[in-house]
């Protein structure tokens, strides 16, 4: 193995600097991230009285640089009678709610209220309004909630979005009825007045629950091809084991999403994955982002262990924005996610690798303190795999399943080469394969701090110039992701 220099700072830290967390509280799924002059909101499952699940609220941090993250004052609270679960936020530009008044613009929230049910059995959950007029900082309930209410316990997860031009589109939302495995799309013209649309599953990886799902756009090769992307995560019955997140491409009319594909295997391998690791779940698209950019936060656990990781005050991060693109050709499209950081980030380690595809090539690539593998990647060009090894002794003892091994495809590349980003936050390590066309995320609880990238067998690891050989990987910022 050749073994990258060791960080500056070998000192055990947990808390990420380039990934949201929670100041001392627990944090789960994204919510209602939306760009709004020239600041990125992030709001977030929170629970404001302690570090396990439970008092659901809204978080809130906001960011212009989608690294350095500023906290906020909780921005929907729960109260004894709701709790406050996932949802989107929109800019409502054409006041098309009513919410704001002269010279103001509304952002409006669509959550889902959690309330006992009738006779206090069970609960009900229904999707609810708040609006702000300050730029976000600021919320109050819409005094009619909820505005959609089936009767359900499990219709969870609103995303909202604009559909058409400024005056023939109508809003449109995407949720989940989580226990059925159905994604149900709605629309309406006022978000507070709903129609039924359609329905779309189950479909590929359906154990657990359906929840948080996105529908968007993206652009094929920047062209005027376009296709729609629908993200579904699912608990359990993840690739990695767990929490995880598919998606399927299709087309979508404003009403009924119909995929390019569907697959009655049985096999988990088969179908469309966001992230292959064990620890990225729940991840959602950015509304309002110039340029028509696909930006996307997801929750950095699983749920498998999610409640025990051993960090205090706080628990559980946000991964790394990634930019979305498109490529390909009908039938085989690729998914690509590029991280989106600044030129530089102190206290990232950042290795940019090099592994073969060769059917006789054998790559290998660990991540850990100087003395032991935290985590091993095998790049195995016989079987087109890449397989994981997730060890138990860092730190791994806290949870009978967070030692593990899982895999992922291994993309063709280009010349027999595939491209490789490791990137080291404290606990996080974020792997994009081949221009992120296969993505892995998983954290790692070491003994020791990460200080070390090695390679060996037929990895290379990049140096600072135009040419490959066996020296230390780049630290610091240097990276190959997308600027803010």
């Amino acid at each position: 193995m050749n073994a990258a220099s060791p960080c500056a700072t070998p000192a055990i830290r947990t808390r990420p600097v380039a990934h949201l967390t929670a100041r001392d509280t627990w944090l789960n799924d994204p919510n209602g991230l939306v760009y709004v002059d020239g600041v990125y909101h992030a709001f977030y499952q929170n629970n404001p009285l302690g570090s396990v699940w439970g008092n659901m609220s809204w978080g809130h941090s906001t960011s212009t640089n989608l690294v350095d993250w500023t906290a906020h004052e909780t921005a929907i609270i729960f109260a004894e009678d709701e709790q406050i679960y996932s949802g989107s936020v929109v800019v409502d530009a054409a006041n098309t709610a009513g919410f704001a008044g002269a010279g103001q613009t509304a952002l409006v929230a669509i959550y889902t209220s959690v309330r006992a049910g009738v006779g206090g059995r069970g609960e009900r959950q229904a999707q609810a309004l708040a609006y702000s007029v300050d730029g976000g900082m600021r919320w109050t309930k819409y005094a009619h909630n909820p505005v959609l209410d089936v009767g359900s316990d499990a219709f969870r997860d609103p995303k909202v979005f604009w559909h058409g031009d400024a005056d023939g589109g109508r809003w449109v939302m995407v949720a989940v009825e989580a226990t059925d495995r159905r994604v149900v799309i709605y629309t309406s013209a006022d978000l507070i007045h709903w129609e039924f649309a359609s329905d779309f599953g189950p479909a590929h990886a359906a154990d657990g629950v359906w929840e948080c799902p996105d529908l968007f756009p993206l652009s094929v090769d920047g062209s005027r091809d376009v296709k729609w992307v629908l993200l579904v995560s699912l608990n359990p019955g993840g690739i990695a084991g767990g929490s995880g997140t598919q998606y399927f491409i299709g087309d979508f009319d404003g009403r009924r999403f119909v995929p390019d594909r569907l697959s009655a295997s049985a096999d988990l391998s088969a179908f469309d994955w966001l992230d292959y690791g064990p620890d990225y779940y729940a991840a959602v698209s950015f509304s309002n982002v110039p340029g028509d950019r696909r930006l996307t936060l997801g929750w950095m656990n699983n749920w498998e262990y999610a409640e025990v990781t051993p960090t205090s005050p706080w628990r559980s991060a946000l991964t790394l924005v990634r930019a979305l693109s498109l490529s390909g050709t009908p039938g085989d499209y690729v998914l690509r996610q590029r991280p989106v950081l600044p030129p530089r980030v102190d206290g990232l380690t950042v290795a940019r690798l090099q592994a073969s595809t060769a059917r006789a090539a054998h790559s290998v690539v660990e991540v850990g303190d100087g003395d032991a593998a935290a985590l091993t990647f095998t790049f195995d060009g016989a079987a087109q795999r890449i397989r994981v090894t997730r060890t138990e002794a860092h730190g791994g003892g806290f949870h009978a399943s967070f030692a593990r091994e899982y895999d992922a495809p291994l993309p063709s590349g280009r010349d027999g080469l595939v491209d490789v980003l490791v990137i080291i936050d404290a606990t996080s390590v974020e792997v994009f394969v081949d221009d992120g066309a296969v993505t892995l995320t998983q954290q790692v609880f070491p003994e020791a701090a990460l200080t070390h990238v090695r390679v060996g067998g037929d990895a290379r690891v990049y140096g600072e110039g135009p040419g490959f050989h066996d020296t230390a990987p780049l630290r610091g910022a240097r990276h190959a992701g997308v600027n803010p």
